[in-house]
């Protein structure tokens, strides 16, 4: 039986400190980082060259949100009732796949964007759904934290080189050449991402899933979910645009995928260090002060863009977030997840639970990305932009004020 630290293989854990299973996890999540980062960063100026259209990106987005809602949806029985690991490699695979099709299809790429939408989308829908299911066995309340605050070190340190490297040899060999060969290296990294994901041990299965748990605890009067759900959706409202808007506006603004390469380096390097100090010296008890704190300077680092939407202005927002951001990660995914294993029947229900967390999550993206269509449809003038980029981007305030409850330090 899973205990509220969430450990649901009967292994032993230091307290406070990772183990060897977190450890190779953290380093699964860092090749498939760093595959993503590597061809992930120039896949929508990929499509913008071949079709300069705000929507026709929205659409590409929108399509991978739903597939993604779909497929953890979906997965969530394979991987309660059978072999997570595989889910995780499906997702490793799918992401191969996906950079193969784009390779193969080349500039008619932009003709097929549905099929490269359901691709990715079920291919971050595998790797994320069984990634969080064993991230929440191989971690407790004690080292969760840390864990993230490890796993947002990797994910900047894959967005310091990668990008730039990507947009070096894109410009030294060409967009045809260029283009082929960070999406082929992609490719070899996600392969080695599936052998290492063979030192994870075959995690334990128990139990049937549930399809609808979260219209059970959704009509559950004082439910915490009730209030994590649509503070989970507002994240996501957030996620969905910035996720592809911000890199593509950069390569707007300049027209040079190098430069897109040096803002990746310089924000994830300033997220870096965030993470970094945040993750060893951020305790429970300041979650509540840190998120407020990240949500409020999100959502003002976005102001600049309003004097003018260049390259110097897009640097001030990517620094501004690359440095407060974790302060609203952290508390936000570790209270989250520290309410799944609360006690035994919810950590018993954890593929559920985190279901019904990336469903949250997956709304709010589809809520912003429609709102995104449905604007850059009508007009695409920088200062409706703007206006559009300030309202999403501030989402996340209501996050905080959702969730005060759940970052308040348990007593006892």
């Amino acid at each position: 039986m899973e205990t509220r630290h969430g450990h649901a293989d009967g292994a032993k854990h230091h307290k406070g400190k990772l183990d060897s299973q977190s450890i190779i996890l953290l380093l699964v999540h860092g090749l498939f980082s760093i595959a993503n980062a590597l061809s992930g960063t120039f896949v929508n100026v990929y499509i913008w060259k071949a079709k300069s259209d705000f929507a026709l990106i929205g659409w590409f987005a929108l399509i991978q949100q739903l597939t993604m809602a779909i497929t953890f949806w979906v997965a969530g029985k394979w991987v309660k009732e059978h072999n997570k690991m595989n889910s995780l490699r499906a997702g490793i695979a799918l992401s191969a796949v996906f950079y193969l099709m784009v390779l193969w299809l080349g500039q008619g790429a932009v003709t097929y964007i549905w099929l490269l939408g359901i691709v990715q989308g079920m291919a971050s829908g595998c790797f994320w759904l069984a990634f969080n299911v064993v991230y929440f066995e191989v971690t407790d309340p004690d080292n969760r934290d840390q864990f993230n605050g490890w796993a947002g070190i990797i994910g900047s340190s894959s967005g310091i080189l990668t990008p730039w490297l990507s947009g070096y040899f894109i410009a030294k060999m060409g967009d045809s050449g260029g283009y082929r060969f960070i999406f082929s290296l992609s490719l070899v990294i996600f392969f080695v991402g599936v052998i290492v994901s063979f030192f994870l041990k075959k995690r334990k299965v128990s139990g049937t899933y549930y399809w609808i748990q979260a219209i059970k605890d959704l009509r559950r009067k004082n439910n915490p979910w009730r209030l994590v759900v649509p503070a989970l959706s507002a994240q996501g409202i957030r996620e969905g645009v910035f996720g592809f808007i911000i890199g593509l506006l950069v390569y707007i603004a300049t027209k040079k995928e190098l430069q897109l390469g040096n803002f990746t380096l310089i924000t994830s390097a300033v997220a870096f260090v965030s993470f970094l100090l945040l993750g060893r010296w951020l305790k429970r008890r300041y979650r509540g002060p840190a998120m407020l704190l990240g949500t409020v300077m999100m959502s003002a680092v976005i102001l600049p863009l309003f004097w003018k939407l260049n390259y110097f202005t897009l640097l001030i927002f990517g620094i501004g977030t690359a440095l407060f951001m974790p302060l609203y990660t952290i508390p936000m995914t570790s209270s989250v997840f520290d309410l799944i294993g609360g006690n035994a029947e919810t950590a018993q229900a954890r593929v559920e639970y985190i279901v019904l967390r990336e469903l949250a999550l997956c709304g709010g993206r589809v809520v912003g990305t429609l709102v995104f269509i449905i604007v850059v449809s009508q007009t695409t003038s920088p200062f409706i932009m703007n206006i559009l980029l300030l309202c999403i981007g501030s989402a996340p305030i209501a996050t905080w004020i959702l969730m005060r409850g759940c970052l308040a330090p348990r007593k006892g």
